[in-house]
């Protein structure tokens, strides 16, 4: 009966997203205070933080680099994007792929300007801020694709769209809790995407914790897995992840904004041996 619980919510999820707006999505979570890069506490220069700090310590490299649902946002790759000369990027819903293209192809507006997020991550690289647009070539240059993909198939992608070995790192954030109807479908998710990694390869993580619900749009109430950094740790372990590092970023009060009710955000980095 689980089973058939998980599948139902599975398709209520999927029914959920049909009216995500990806302006609307992008305005409540990547602009101050939440994207503040003149606050050391703000949530996206963290993030940011993270996720450079992982790409740079030397055991994550190879060739392929899969973010996985990406939704309508590029800054989960633009560290990768200097480490591996491949990256594919993937989302369940046309509309975020559709906004990622238009970025790719530089066909029209974003609905965010991402410079200031390029000239952060080159800061913390050690480059000059003024070297954006080199970095924002690099990207475009490594992006191979945009594709669909269903993290609840036991195949998310389409056949073929990854060499037999696999991918030698994923990216994933605020993905799986985000369409998953309970901690079941959130932790199989997990197993789904480890098929998608290379032996050896690594997964680094970003997600919410103690969140209920996020709006998608304007009164789009989307619910979410209300994670425990406990529950992240075992669902890493029973899918098969061996953990590296847990780091936990708590939401100051002015970075509640009213568009969620998460409490925090883990960075796991992990591995598939």
């Amino acid at each position: 009966m689980e089973e058939k619980g998980t599948e139902d919510g599975v398709t209520a999820m999927a029914a959920c997203y049909q009216k995500f707006d990806p302006a609307a999505y992008l305005q409540y979570n990547y602009t101050p205070p939440r994207a503040d890069f003149e606050r050391e506490d703000s949530i996206v220069p963290w993030k940011l933080g993270c996720l450079h700090r992982a790409f740079t310590e030397g055991d994550v490299r190879g060739e392929l680099l899969v973010d996985i649902g990406s939704g309508p946002t590029l800054y989960q790759v633009l560290s990768g994007c200097e480490v591996f000369n491949k990256v594919l990027l993937t989302d369940f819903l046309e509309v975020n792929r559709q906004e990622l293209n238009r970025w790719l192809q530089q066909e029209g507006d974003s609905s965010v300007d991402w410079t200031p997020y390029l000239q952060h991550v080159c800061k913390l690289e050690g480059r000059r801020p003024s070297e954006w647009m080199e970095k924002a070539a690099r990207l475009r240059l490594v992006i191979s694709d945009i594709l669909p993909i269903d993290v609840h198939r036991p195949r998310p992608l389409p056949p073929d769209a990854l060499p037999s070995k696999g991918a030698d790192c994923l990216v994933s954030c605020f993905c799986l809790e985000s369409v998953s109807p309970n901690l079941t479908a959130f932790t199989r998710a997990l197993g789904h995407i480890r098929r998608l990694l290379r032996a050896g390869g690594h997964l680094l993580l970003i997600g919410a914790l103690g969140e209920s619900y996020y709006l998608g749009g304007p009164g789009v109430k989307i619910p979410v897995v209300p994670l425990t950094e406990a529950e992240v740790c075992a669902s890493l372990k029973e899918t098969g992840y061996t953990l590296i590092r847990l780091e936990v970023y708590t939401l100051p009060q002015d970075m509640r904004v009213g568009v969620d009710d998460v409490t925090g955000v883990f960075f796991a980095k992990a591995k598939k041996e």
